[in-house]
């Protein structure tokens, strides 16, 4: 099981003193959230991609590439990258260059996000991203896995002869997450590719979530052979502190404000209900292992500590408490339940071990047979420069 820290990267006023972080202070926060989770144990940190007011995370890769640079063992993951309005082209460059840096350090979540303005400012019809979302992860597929991709769709130009560079380290793609929190055509879609599965697992009752991950395992089993073996992860905000009553205290006006929270139910109830954990150590614990007797044995738990306003101090403080005593007892627990057909979390090392065996693995070099990028021409076929165009001369 790997534990991780995700953010949405949220600029929110701190309800208890009024005061809203600038830009540059919440991006300097989230970096030294992502180096503590390191020091304390956690496995992952992932961040989300957004282009809007209050979120600052409109560029992933580059937050990402400098929190690998000043660290050693984390893992850097997103939570999500937009299938619907990034060209894949670019997705695919972009992130084979991320793994590069990390030297494999990275996985990606996928998904369409839950900002219906951001189709129009990147020239997208929102009615389309469901199919957007499918069609584009299958040309990004092929973009990693294929050297020379010839490809027409309904979403983007086509492509002849096109050869995304760099490419992926090793010749093996980043392992690929699908987040989704409502659509069985994207579980679909990670079963059928053998990639993860990730639901959101914050704001609804765990009974939503349960139908999509047995469903993506269901359709993992008819494509795979064996349904233990799909890969699942499972995310879910939580508020700790060393006394429970301090925790409910402290958290309440951060929620009772929160655009996402403030103004619907009251926290007691929203924690009965959904995935919310709030409250000392051993209820953090005994919460998350509550979603193993619902999920069974599944591979990454993420949580939500920094949104709603929260200062960095006590996002530190709590990171140092589920660092201390909420990751160690979880991990002891979960090894002892867990089903020895479950498989770990595909890694970089894994996926290099699945592909080449013994054997050293691929280092794609520079080829001008593969592809003719500077025309978009195939090199199997006549291209304007073979006929002195301009391109040519």
């Amino acid at each position: 099981m790997e534990f991780g820290i995700m953010s949405v990267s949220d600029i929110t006023r701190d309800p208890t003193t009024g005061y809203t972080p600038s830009e540059a202070e919440r991006i300097d926060a989230t970096v030294q959230i992502a180096k503590k989770a390191e020091e304390v144990g956690f496995d992952v940190f992932a961040i989300g991609e957004h282009h809007n007011p209050p979120f600052f995370s409109s560029s992933p890769t580059t937050l990402l590439a400098y929190v690998a640079a000043q660290t050693t063992t984390l893992k850097m993951s997103t939570s999500t990258t937009l299938i619907t309005t990034n060209d894949p082209v670019r997705v695919a460059e972009e992130y084979a260059m991320l793994q590069h840096l990390t030297k494999g350090r990275l996985d990606i979540m996928l998904g369409r996000g839950n900002t219906a303005p951001v189709y129009p400012w990147f020239g997208k019809d929102i009615r389309s991203s469901l199919p957007m979302a499918l069609e584009n992860y299958n040309l990004l597929h092929r973009l990693w896995t294929e050297d020379v991709v010839d490809y027409e769709g309904n979403f983007r130009t086509p492509l002849q002869g096109f050869t995304s560079t760099p490419r992926p380290l090793d010749d093996v793609a980043p392992f690929v997450w699908h987040g989704s929190i409502r659509t069985p055509e994207i579980a679909e879609q990670a079963a059928f590719y053998g990639d993860g599965f990730f639901a959101n697992h914050i704001f609804w009752p765990k009974g939503h979530y349960k139908r999509l991950v047995e469903f993506y395992r269901q359709r993992f089993e008819h494509y795979h052979g064996n349904k233990k073996q799909a890969i699942v992860g499972l995310g879910g905000q939580a508020y700790v502190a060393k006394k429970s009553q301090d925790a409910w205290n402290e958290f309440r006006p951060y929620f009772n404000e929160a655009p996402v929270y403030g103004g619907g139910p009251s926290l007691e109830s929203f924690a009965e209900t959904t995935p919310l954990s709030v409250g000392s150590p051993q209820e953090i614990i005994d919460k998350t292992l509550g979603f193993h007797d619902e999920f069974g044995d599944y591979q990454r738990q993420a949580f939500l500590v920094d949104h709603a306003g929260l200062p960095l101090k006590t996002v530190l403080n709590q990171l140092d408490l589920l660092g201390e005593e909420v990751l160690p007892a979880l991990r002891k627990e979960l090894a002892a339940r867990r089903d020895p057909e479950t498989p770990d979390t595909p890694s970089h090392a894994s996926r290099v071990k699945e592909k080449y065996g013994d054997e050293e693995p691929r280092q794609p070099r520079p080829n001008a047979n593969r592809g003719d990028n500077v025309t978009g021409g195939s090199p199997y076929q006549d291209s304007p420069a073979k006929k002195g165009s301009a391109f040519g001369l």
